[in-house]
């Protein structure tokens, strides 16, 4: 790896112009030097278009088109990457403005691993701090396991294991972070650098409001990967159903009160 590596950031986007502006500040003002940044727009017709050319001339590439959705979006922006180190950030997302900078810095410092991640705060609609995201140090059986703990705001890995790996399954609609980081794990180390690298926004119209549907794709990927039906993942995931409308009801309650009080 370079002393200063090139990293490539990829954001897919559709129909978040209120967000975006900030996810492109947060790329943009890096304290790093060395980011080829890529958004993939959906074809977005909520004033996304505008803002993406108003940032054009500091913008690696962009393009709005219709597309397969978030997956198929990541996957175009990858497929265009030249740098040795990779991340996404959805539209709604941002990173802290040391974030690149501090994750080049590891992989430089320790070439076993592959991917590192950090911290993120759960934000609001306003980037008010409700809470942060449960990271903790994983590897791959914990998450054969079903323990994830990796915020994929917060994730950097390199572009030579990407191209062993990927691209990711366009099949899957929430868990394909989850997918890429078992395959990822499964030829390299993960390691959980605790440093809070970015927020992870929650509002009324994000898929981890709207939705839990994570874990039938995790499963997915456990039996694809010859799980047993009675492994520790498949009994997470009962769990996890019974207590589904508890999480997503409380994360709803979380965003509404955030709001009143604004």
């Amino acid at each position: 790896m370079t002393s200063s590596p090139l990293v490539t950031i990829v954001t897919p986007s559709y129909n978040q112009a209120r967000f975006l502006e900030a996810t492109l500040e947060s790329v943009l003002a890096q304290t790093y030097p060395n980011i080829e940044y890529i958004v993939i727009d959906g074809g977005s017709t909520d004033g996304s278009v505008e803002i993406l050319q108003r940032y054009a001339d500091r913008l690696a590439y962009w393009v709005s088109e219709k597309d397969a959705g978030q997956t198929d979006a990541i996957n175009k922006g990858f497929a265009r990457a030249t740098g040795e180190v990779l991340a996404w950030l959805n539209s709604d997302d941002t990173y802290e403005p040391q974030a690149v900078a501090e994750a080049v810095a590891f992989l430089q410092e320790h070439a076993d691993v592959g991917l590192v991640y950090g911290d993120a705060n759960f934000t609001d609609e306003k980037g008010r701090i409700i809470g942060r995201f449960p990271a903790a140090q994983t590897d791959y059986a914990r998450l054969r396991r079903g323990y994830v703990h990796i915020p994929q705001q917060a994730a950097f890995w390199r572009a030579n294991l990407w191209r062993q790996v990927g691209p990711l399954d366009p099949s899957f609609y929430f868990a394909m972070d989850y997918d890429l980081w078992v395959r990822l794990a499964r030829i390299s180390k993960l390691h959980y650098h605790p440093r809070t690298w970015a927020s992870f926004r929650l509002h009324g119209s994000s898929k981890t409001i709207a939705d839990d549907s994570a874990w039938p794709e995790m499963l997915k990927v456990h039996y694809r990967d010859g799980g047993s039906p009675l492994a520790p993942i498949v009994f997470k995931y009962q769990l996890r159903r019974l207590l589904a409308p508890l999480v997503t009801a409380r994360r709803r309650w979380r965003v509404r009160q955030s709001a009143k009080e604004s």
